[in-house]
């Protein structure tokens, strides 16, 4: 009896040994496993994050950009506001420039160089000091007078009010210059009124 006991206490033993062996092995591979796993996760929480900065980069760079498109795009208003906020004004002027040009060509020169009437050519001196003073102070702010007679026709500063075939000149050409024209600072603030040279018509036979 006592050998049966003894016999199945030592089979007892052993199973549990067994176990306890078995646990034992298998402990290093689950730490293993669950550090692989934590690892895993760690570098992709940390390209999540790479993500996230470069996301964040790339919309404040577009920002920035903005910003400076905006700043270029206020201070080409000021500077235009600043070049041309007479344009107005010089509109006007332009029609008293065109009252003293037309003043001054209305007088014959045989008139103004008559001798026996002093007074006319005094007063026609005047209103040529008055226009040269004139066209002085517009040069002072930037309007320059356009006077293309002669020159090639062209459409941003010329208006065409007819055309006709005049012998002697070339076609496209200016021929008549009824209005002139002005330039605000490179900018043409009023065409000059032209009539353009066309080819002669070829004569049928």
């Amino acid at each position: 009896m006592a050998s049966r006991c003894i016999r199945t206490v030592r089979r007892s033993y052993s199973v549990v040994a067994s176990n306890s062996l078995l646990r034992t092995r298998a402990s290093p591979r689950l730490l293993c496993t669950a550090a692989q796993q934590k690892d895993g996760q760690a570098h992709l929480e940390k390209s999540q994050l790479e993500e996230q900065v470069k996301e964040v980069m790339e919309k404040y760079k577009r920002s920035l950009a903005d910003m400076e498109n905006l700043r270029a795009r206020n201070q080409k208003m000021v500077e235009d506001a600043k070049l041309y906020g007479i344009q107005g004004f010089c509109k006007d002027l332009l029609e008293v420039a065109d009252i003293l040009e037309m003043a001054m060509e209305s007088v014959p020169e045989e008139a103004v160089n008559n001798t026996h009437n002093p007074h006319l050519k005094n007063l026609f001196d005047g209103l040529v000091m008055t226009e040269v003073q004139m066209q002085k102070v517009f040069t002072k702010h930037g309007l320059v007078k356009l006077d293309p007679d002669g020159q090639r026709f062209d459409p941003y500063e010329h208006e065409a009010l007819f055309h006709a075939p005049v012998p002697g000149k070339e076609p496209g050409t200016v021929a008549m210059v009824t209005k002139t024209g002005y330039k605000l600072r490179g900018r043409t603030l009023r065409p000059a009124l032209v009539g353009v040279v066309k080819p002669p018509e070829s004569s049928s036979v």
